[in-house]
């Protein structure tokens, strides 16, 4: 099973990497080297997903501020002016697009509870789009091969919790992404007959995909882009990216958005290249707003019915998030603030999660980016339930350069560096002033070109 998936994954990223080679080999024949010179043609700008340029079929173009699908997952809104770095390549009516990363790392985290180990965080992309009728239909399949190249149990990571490892709970270890992290499709379609085209109604299903609950999931997010290690707060904000079996529809009413899912809210287990369909017996609903080109916020709530495989109970998720995306000339800058509350049913107590991150691109090559937590954590000592919940900080700061840039990836080296506040009862267990570290290769699509 291991063989399979490592084959799956590689032939998929061999795919996307000959479509990247064909769009290669369309842009051969000009003379110029430089970026500026490799600045698409209006044709070229017409083809990409996003851009504000009026369809060759005649129907009105979307507004500046229309948040793309292709810059995330599921159904949430990225601001319009993220630029995904993504290969793409038309094939008749479709447009097919394929983006992702491999980090590969060496990961040591500090203390008594820490360990160092080698390890890749890794995801690829695949969607197919097309118009359809008035309507546009986009499919995704994303794929992992972190069930292969996360140690056991998993990616070390200070005060981390959440699912299992040998039917026992994971604690200060980050779990692998599922081999299939989404399988979905979305449809859109104007509702102009009615509403003078300010009215959308999407549709989206998926056997693994992410409801209407969260922000942005933290590896889809442009402001984590550098940022190989997920956010403490991910259970309490955008643990259910990956869910296995999900119904989504809402309307699109000009700058804003409400939806609602009925979806399968329990949390995947330790089977980590299946897909483990359940009953679609938890719900959420989600408000989003595209405030310009450059922010988008969103407000979400939903109930999960028994997520947790070794908890009893049921849980309550609020989620409010903000995202600011602005270029320049030759970089970007990418700021989230996101809160998560989850209240559990069993012994009606809350947890919450604060995070802000950033990253900007500056110079083209080089990056810096930071995140920092505050978050409520009841599982570092699940032998004894008696233990509070503690109150962690987590403040992680670090940068990365591109070493290549061709037209078809990027090759960059990075490092960060995180350093944790902590109630003094928790000295004996992780040390007065633990540390970690991250020393990373990244590798990526180039960056697509865009017109915001």
């Amino acid at each position: 099973m291991r063989a399979f998936i490592f084959i799956a994954f590689a032939i998929n990223a061999g795919i996307a990497l000959a479509a990247a080679q064909g769009i290669e080999l369309e842009t051969k024949g000009t003379d110029s080297k430089t970026e500026q010179d490799q600045a698409p043609t209006e044709q070229h700008k017409m083809d990409m997903p996003g851009m504000n340029m009026p369809p060759s079929d005649g129907t009105p173009s979307k507004p500046d501020w229309m948040p793309s699908p292709e810059n995330g997952a599921g159904t949430e809104w990225q601001p319009a002016s993220t630029s995904t770095p993504m290969w793409m390549k038309s094939f008749g009516a479709w447009q097919l697009m394929a983006h992702g990363v491999v980090f590969v790392d060496y990961n040591q985290q500090g203390g008594p509870r820490g360990e160092g180990k080698a390890e890749s965080v890794n995801w690829l992309m695949l969607m197919e789009e097309r118009r359809s009728g008035s309507g546009n239909l986009l499919f995704r399949e994303m794929l992992s091969a972190e069930s292969l190249t996360a140690p056991h149990p998993g990616f070390p990571e200070l005060f981390q919790t959440g699912e299992t490892y040998h039917d026992q709970p994971l604690v200060d270890h980050q779990h692998p992404h599922n081999v299939f992290s989404e399988l979905s499709f979305d449809y859109t379609h104007p509702l102009g007959f009615l509403f003078n085209e300010k009215v959308s109604w999407e549709f989206y299903g998926a056997a693994a995909g992410e409801p209407a609950l969260g922000p942005v999931p933290f590896i889809h997010r442009a402001s984590a882009s550098e940022l190989p290690m997920a956010p403490l707060s991910h259970h309490l904000q955008d643990s259910t990216h990956i869910s296995f079996g999900v119904i989504t529809t809402g309307l699109i009413i000009d700058r804003f958005k409400v939806e609602g899912s009925v979806f399968n809210g329990r949390e995947p287990n330790e089977k980590r290249y299946s897909i483990q369909f359940a009953p679609l017996d938890s719900w959420s609903t989600r408000l989003s707003v595209a405030l310009s080109k450059n922010w988008t916020a969103e407000y979400s709530y939903g109930r999960l019915e028994h997520p947790e495989a070794l908890e009893p109970g049921s849980q309550h998720r609020q989620t409010a998030a903000v995202e600011y995306v602005k270029s320049f000339g030759d970089g970007s800058w990418a700021t989230s603030a996101v809160w998560g509350r989850v209240h559990k049913e069993f012994d009606d107590h809350n947890l919450n999660g604060y995070l802000l991150e950033t990253t900007v691109n500056f110079k083209s090559r080089n990056y810096a980016f930071s995140r920092m937590e505050l978050v409520d954590k009841d599982e570092l000592f699940p032998n004894n339930p008696a233990m509070p919940a503690f109150r962690i900080g987590a403040y992680t700061f670090g940068g990365a350069r591109d070493l290549i840039q061709s037209p078809l990836w990027r090759l960059a080296l990075g490092a960060d560096i995180t350093v944790y506040s902590k109630p003094a009862v928790l000295d004996s267990a992780y040390g007065r002033d633990p540390r970690s570290f991250q020393i990373f290769l990244r590798v990526r699509p180039a960056a697509r070109h865009s017109n915001r």
